[in-house]
């Protein structure tokens, strides 16, 4: 009798000790999540991005501006809608914008409105959603268009010339170039324009693994007659904007994701399994980011710089221009989520060693 009260009592502590390691295994499993930041090893920086408070037309949310870029020392802030406001776009000199940030004044800045005259072009455009992106080469302006009609998305480059005082921005009406949509995801174009020594890169919005695999963006000598696509890494989320190359033929480029965006969910984000997330990113699904990519005659790719993450602040900040600050960072721009909102992301860009 003994003997066997002493084995049961042996079987009873083994399904003991076989219970509490099961149950440990499964305390310590995944819990259900968006699989793509699910069990991520890594806390990344975060950097938190300077407020550059405005005042006049842009301070109103519906100013709705979508692009960014540099003539000579002025900072053009393209609207969506230039009609809504005028038929203007803006510019702040970068004085001002230096002004600010190195503390030498605390007063909103006031972007100069330079009239904008594209001869009616959205009436002539089945779809019109507005304008997208802007660069410049000289005194020339390029800019993208987003159009929809009948369920179908078409992009469009169209170019004008800026004059050297800022006395007005005029599109040529009568060259317009298409950009056709690389995947199935609606109210998805173009949104950002890359030059380079001989020709001009519209970058489309979306290319990751889900939605756009084999990601080719259109390319256009400066008369806009069509040249062979360039090849684009796979990179999860929107592009929103790009800055200009730099002198190793890089650029920077605004890679943000709205929750709201389901169908560009992924199952698996690469740069956040390599380089992982900051705190604000794992509090909730919103990714604000800036990604760093190379441009040579094989295409376009990522570089191994690890993505700037930017602190997240509320539901998330609809960033839509980008442009460098010289070696001293980058400013960025919303849409009208949540508002009209100027920013300045420091980051150490002096000249580095090209490979």
């Amino acid at each position: 009798m003994g003997n066997k009260l002493l084995k049961l009592g042996f079987f009873l502590g083994l399904c003991g000790a076989v219970a509490l390691h099961c149950l440990h295994n499964y305390s310590h499993m995944p819990t259900a999540q968006n699989p793509a930041t699910a069990a991520l090893p890594l806390t990344a920086d975060e950097q938190s991005v300077m407020a550059l408070p405005i005042s006049g037309p842009l301070a109103d949310r519906d100013a709705e501006i979508s692009g960014l870029d540099w003539y000579g020392d002025w900072l053009i802030f393209l609207p969506q809608y230039p009609e809504r406001l005028g038929n203007h776009v803006f510019a702040l000199s970068k004085g001002d914008i230096l002004s600010f940030i190195n503390g030498q004044t605390s007063q909103p800045l006031s972007p100069k409105p330079i009239p904008f005259q594209d001869n009616r072009i959205g009436t002539e455009i089945e779809g019109f959603e507005g304008y997208e992106a802007i660069a410049f080469r000289g005194n020339q302006a390029f800019l993208t268009i987003e159009a929809e009609a009948n369920g179908s998305v078409k992009g469009y480059v169209v170019k004008g010339t800026i004059d050297s005082n800022l006395g007005e921005l005029v599109i040529d009406s009568d060259n317009l170039a298409i950009s056709p949509a690389q995947s199935s995801s609606p109210n998805k174009a173009d949104e950002a324009l890359l030059l380079t020594e001989d020709r001009l890169i519209s970058i489309y919005e979306v290319s990751g693994a889900q939605v756009n695999p084999a990601p080719q963006m259109h390319a256009f000598n400066f008369d806009l007659g069509s040249l062979p696509s360039v090849s684009f890494p796979t990179i999860e989320y929107r592009i929103t904007d790009a800055t200009q190359l730099d002198g190793c033929d890089r650029f920077w480029a605004i890679n943000y994701f709205y929750e709201g965006d389901r169908d560009l969910l992924p199952t698996r984000d690469p740069l956040v399994v390599r380089y992982g997330r900051g705190r604000t990113h794992r509090q909730q699904p919103t990714v604000e980011r800036l990604v760093e990519f190379t441009y040579s005659a094989q295409g376009i790719a990522l570089t191994d710089t690890a993505p700037i993450q930017l602190e997240l602040i509320g539901a998330g900040r609809n960033w839509e221009g980008i442009a460098r600050l010289d070696d001293q960072g980058f400013l960025i721009v919303t849409d009208k989520f949540p508002e009209t909102l100027i920013g300045f992301v420091p980051r150490n860009l002096t000249a580095q060693h090209c490979s």
